[in-house]
């Protein structure tokens, strides 16, 4: 429900004359993207689940090759997992994948899918923001999508200058403005719109504030608009990762993740040096540094030696209930492998 009508929300009063400006500025200058020239339902689906915490980028090449392997909803709910997920490596957040896996299966088994954000809602992997957007952009429901690119929109037209807690706390604040802001003749676009201004114009740092069709009505134009939102960042938390380079007869050790795991089922990693107690670090073979979320990680891969145990099995127990696999290094493009350890095993074998 409403909770504010865009009468009693000056800002939202303010904004309404821009609907149109809005909407003729994304008709001439929004991003060419294969789910904007050649629309369906299923393609609105896959790329709102591929470009959720993923660059747009980095997506493109993933999205094509998806569509040719699993060309609708049914062609993926029937597909194995392992295929899913193998098709998918690369981007990440692999609960992304189980759960469009789980969404493709109950929508083949029904009679047509939901035509609302409240059904879509009750589908796995399915929140607000991507009901909304399918909702939308799809079905032509009138509901406002509030991602961080709207949020960032809208609290530099308002001027606003409330700490927020979250991410979450921002959408949730925002989202009344959101809903009186929204073109209810044309909400896919309105919202396509409003989340490509974000992307491409009012930008985190240096916005296009001269090329901005909210310009008119917005309070930040030419006031250090990059200052807002003002949203309280997580402290960032350092990690450091050993992991180990095993070879025997041509064949790598790698940990497979348990079946009933929630990030890494049937994934596969190289070991953690933890998990393999005194195994012999030969020499280091590659150091880097990634950020997931606040944590910012520094892992390093050493060329190691199983430990000798005489009378004892040369490994342990795998770790967090997964599996040990020694995989043939000719075949290591078969296995199904986490971003960024394919990146370090490929790059390790390359500079041999």
């Amino acid at each position: 429900m409403r909770k504010k009508p865009i009468e009693a929300d000056p800002d939202a009063a303010k904004l309404a004359p821009l609907r149109g400006p809005l909407r003729e500025w994304y008709a001439r200058h929004h991003r060419p993207l294969p789910w904007r020239t050649a629309p369906s339902l299923y393609g609105t689906v896959v790329s709102e689940f591929m470009c959720q915490q993923t660059r747009i980028e980095t997506v493109l090449p993933y999205f094509a090759r998806w569509m040719q392997h699993f060309p609708d909803f049914l062609a993926l709910a029937r597909a194995p997992e392992a295929e899913v997920l193998r098709a998918w490596e690369g981007l990440g957040y692999y609960s992304r994948a189980r759960n469009l896996h789980r969404l493709a299966k109950e929508i083949a088994a029904m009679d047509e899918p939901p035509r609302t954000a409240a059904g879509w809602k009750r589908l796995p992997g399915i929140g607000p923001y991507t009901a909304a957007a399918v909702a939308s952009i799809a079905f032509g429901e009138p509901v406002p999508v509030v991602d961080g690119n709207v949020v960032r929109v809208l609290a530099r037209v308002r001027g606003d200058d409330t700490e927020f807690r979250s991410n979450q706390e921002a959408v949730d604040a925002f989202r009344p403005l959101a809903e009186a802001f929204l073109d209810p003749r044309h909400p896919g676009d309105h919202n396509q719109a409003m989340m490509e201004l974000g992307a491409t114009v009012c930008r985190k740092s240096k916005p296009a504030c001269l090329i901005c069709p909210l310009r008119p009505g917005c309070a930040s134009a030419g006031k250090n608009p990059a200052d807002r939102p003002r949203i309280v960042r997580r402290a960032t938390v350092k990690v450091e990762v050993s992991r180990l380079w095993i070879e025997r007869d041509g064949h790598l050790l790698l940990h497979e993740g348990a079946p009933n795991g929630r990030r890494l089922r049937a994934i596969c990693e190289l070991p953690l040096a933890e998990d393999i107690p005194g195994a012999e670090r030969v020499e280091r073979l590659h150091r880097g540094v990634r950020s997931i979320t606040h944590h910012r990680i520094t892992e390093e891969i050493f060329h190691s030696r199983l430990p000798e145990m005489p009378g004892k099995p040369a490994l342990p127990s795998p770790p967090r209930h997964g599996q040990w696999h020694w995989v043939p290094l000719s075949r290591i493009e078969a296995v199904t492998l986490s971003g960024p350890h394919r990146k370090w095993i490929e790059l390790i074998l390359g500079h041999r």
